[in-house]
């Protein structure tokens, strides 16, 4: 038999093609079953949303699955509104369907579970599908509006007919008398070309029958970070503010593939009052620009407003962190801090009211003294559609593992927040500042980064780059997209990359491109030619950074689990690290060649280190080294592959301070010497590496780096933190085994009081 094809239309409309090309309304009542094939995930979940709806239940988008092979999405589950336990009304129903990809490109049912464990039927919901209606014209008359000018179909922009799609569209223009008509109400099905043209809508309606409007949660795609869904909700939803009362009244805009919103979900009730007609304060006149992913990257900032004056004036910012959050990380960060004499937390107040919490317990802090040159902000929470914004930092260990430097509750994400975040992190690991820090592009992030970390180097998240290459790349030409890829990965000097790039946008006459522009502008904060001068302790360009907490702890994560995971998540991290360090301490590596640089590094460096500088040592035996130019102490080399013309770098040495640099950069970018260095240093008959190549972040005795740091220029606020943290650490660890028996406690506070005798 055929398989049969469901093509499910975003505006409600299913038509069911068999192999005998028919369509009928009673096809839309038929239920899911496996084998049966849809065009798109998104179609499917629009078919088994009308079936939900027939039958009366809500669905969620649930788990996806992505291929080991190049990462893309092979498969979705869509389950019911009830599945699992995370919120009060969920009761761990069962019911779900799930679709893979095939190599056909088609998505196909093959798991499907209908049996529900509550009772289906929704009250007040009509359950049986209704084919959508085409949008009614409305008359120019009644389109006036009380703060917006005019609302058109598109269709009577151009000639003043009628118009078949529907999509608002709202134009500027003076107001034209006093007389005022009603506005349309909203409907499930009514479409806008943009997300600021229906919260205008929104407002606009919202003031017409006597409620205020506040911008609600917005929902992210999974697979590129794009916003997909927006919600618009009454001023009094949620509690808050004294003000609010729960009201469940909102309006939620999805984004079509065409790029325009449809309304896709609406409530009208509201459980309080409606005032008369209210006239809403003059907004910021750039307050819909909020709205604009290419300006914002969807992140809303609500700080600023102007009144009829034209003054500006401070608002109170919105929080996405719940209320009941606060008691119970604050209960936890009190015990901690019992337990833990290092233990650091602060919390943002505004108006009285809690916002945004960082917390770092001793161990982080003490890290953050070793590791936190290199600093990630980790805040891939906003890939999808969170319960709490929660956000990590990370560093990179001496075994290349990532270690926990901090972590946080972001209330939103403006400028005075991440601002408020950074210096927070500044003060709590001692002043310490990063030299480089990958995080997202955003604005907010990019500004607060300038003004707490003056001179660090902001790298963008690789998941964020791609995410919009996918979004903004997807119309070129395949030819365009893979001379851009050239163009980025395979240039060699900043010469070659900006003749390239510029000839690339002439040939495909792209120079009006605003993303191009701007991507171009930003070039040394994500091109690779741009990043290998600067540090980030070998962490790989273009690929996304492992979670610390991995699954385990994420933006979906509920209250009553965060903690238990969190502690879970991070006492597993830290147990990877002690395997190392026991490893590095008690084993040796085996050497390949015998020869005294090996050795040396052998003995320093760790376990990781170790095998990394031992490959380019022996890679190094591949290529041949040719002296191009001598003047006095300085000397210069070409080292190139045996047999490869085309892999050749240029290496300078300097005979005075047996200083040297090679055109790889690897150095600079990890703190491990090159093969092409290392080949010079043979010719050279150099034995041991020269000190200040061998970086004390990467050695496996972390007492050795105070000797290192009090000769390798840092700061002297700089060492005093270090040596803090190192002792604080070690005497943890004396009271840690010295509790464990009443022998144990005698023989440490006996070391402890010998040693201090010697320190007066």
């Amino acid at each position: 038999m055929n398989p049969m094809v469901v093509n499910a239309f975003p505006v409600g409309i299913v038509h069911v093609i068999n192999s005998g090309n028919v369509e009928s309304e009673g096809d839309l009542r038929m239920e899911p079953s496996v084998g049966l094939e849809f065009d798109s995930s998104d179609e499917a979940r629009d078919f088994y949303g009308l079936y939900a709806m027939r039958v009366g239940f809500k669905i969620r988008t649930g788990q996806l699955y992505r291929s080991r092979r190049d990462g893309s999405v092979s498969s979705r589950r869509f389950v019911c509104s009830k599945e699992g336990f995370q919120l009060n009304s969920r009761t761990g129903c069962p019911a779900f369907i799930r679709v893979q990809r095939r190599d056909s490109g088609k998505w196909v049912i093959d798991q499907i579970q209908k049996d529900h464990n509550h009772e289906l039927g929704l009250e007040g919901e009509n359950n049986s599908p209704v084919l959508q209606q085409k949008p009614p014209v409305v008359p120019k008359s009644l389109v006036e509006v009380l703060r917006r000018p005019k609302v058109k179909l598109l269709g009577q922009i151009e000639n003043g007919g009628s118009s078949p799609s529907g999509i608002i569209n709202f134009k500027r223009q003076k107001r034209g008398g006093d007389g005022r008509q009603p506005l349309p109400e909203p409907y499930t099905g009514l479409e806008f070309n943009t997300a600021n043209e229906a919260y205008e809508y929104y407002q606009s309606y919202a003031e017409s029958v006597g409620f205020r409007v506040r911008i609600g949660q917005l929902f992210r795609s999974k697979n590129d970070g794009s916003i997909t869904s927006r919600r618009f909700v009454c001023s009094k939803e949620g509690f808050q503010h004294p003000s609010r009362v729960g009201c469940g009244a909102f309006m939620r805009i999805k984004k079509k593939d065409s790029g325009s919103w449809m309304v896709d979900r609406l409530n009208k009730d509201h459980n309080h009052d409606l005032g008369e007609q209210m006239v809403y304060e003059n907004k910021f006149s750039t307050a819909s620009k909020k709205f604009i992913e290419e300006e914002t990257n969807g992140m809303v900032s609500m700080d600023l407003g102007e009144m009829n004056t034209g003054k500006l004036i401070k608002r109170s910012r919105e929080s996405k962190i719940g209320t009941d959050w606060y008691p119970v990380l604050l209960e936890y960060f009190q015990t901690r801090q019992a337990e833990d004499t290092g233990f650091f937390y602060s919390v943002e107040v505004d108006n009285g009211s809690c916002r945004s919490v960082f917390w770092a317990d001793g161990r982080s802090r003490y890290s953050c003294s070793q590791f936190g040159d290199v600093v990630i902000l980790d805040t891939s929470y906003r890939k999808s559609n969170y319960v709490v914004p929660f956000a990590t930092f990370v560093g990179v260990n001496h075994h290349k593992q990532p270690v926990l430097l901090g972590s946080a509750l972001i209330a939103n994400e403006s400028k005075e927040c991440f601002t408020w975040l950074f210096q927070t992190w500044f003060k709590a690991m001692s002043s310490c500042r990063p030299k480089s820090v990958i995080a997202d592009q955003d604005m907010a992030i990019q500004q607060a980064i300038t003004v707490v970390f003056p001179g660090a180097h902001h790298r963008f998240s690789s998941w964020q780059i791609r995410a919009k290459e996918r979004e903004n790349l997807r119309s070129m030409p395949i030819e365009f997209r893979y001379e851009y890829e050239k163009c980025i990965y395979e240039s060699q000097t900043t010469v070659e990359f900006n003749t390239t790039w510029n000839s690339l946008v002439n040939k495909y006459n792209l120079k009006g491109n605003a993303w191009l522009q701007q991507m171009y502008d930003k070039r040394e904060s994500w091109v690779p030619l741009y990043l290998r001068g600067k540090f980030f302790a070998g962490i790989p360009i273009g690929e996304t950074v492992e979670s610390f907490f991995g699954t385990q702890v994420n933006g979906q994560t509920p209250l009553r689990e965060f903690i238990p995971r969190y502690e879970q998540g991070l006492e597993q991290r830290r147990e990877d690290e002690r395997k190392e360090d026991f490893n590095s301490f008690n084993l040796q590596s085996f050497s390949q060649t015998k020869e005294a640089i090996e050795e040396q590094c052998r003995r320093l460096y760790t376990f990781t280190i170790f095998k990394i500088f031992q490959d380019e040592l022996l890679q190094s035996y591949s290529y041949i080294g040719i002296k191009t130019y001598e003047e006095g102490t300085i000397c210069r080399y070409l080292v190139r592959r045996s047999g490869n013309e085309n892999d050749k770098h240029a290496v300078t040495f300097s005979a005075v301070n047996l200083s040297v640099n090679c055109s790889c950069q690897m150095f600079e970018f990890e703190g491990v010497l090159c093969r092409h260095v290392l080949k010079v240093f043979k010719l050279l008959n150099i034995r041991e590496l020269p000190s200040q190549y061998i970086l004390p972040r990467w050695l496996r005795n972390a007492e050795y780096r105070i000797l290192c740091g009090a000769e390798s220029g840092v700061s002297s606020q700089e060492l005093k933190a270090f040596m803090i943290w190192s002792l604080r650490e070690t005497a943890c660890k004396y009271v840690e085994c010295g509790t464990t028996s009443v022998e144990k406690y005698k023989l440490a506070y006996e070391i402890m009081r010998e040693g201090g005798k010697k320190l007066y």
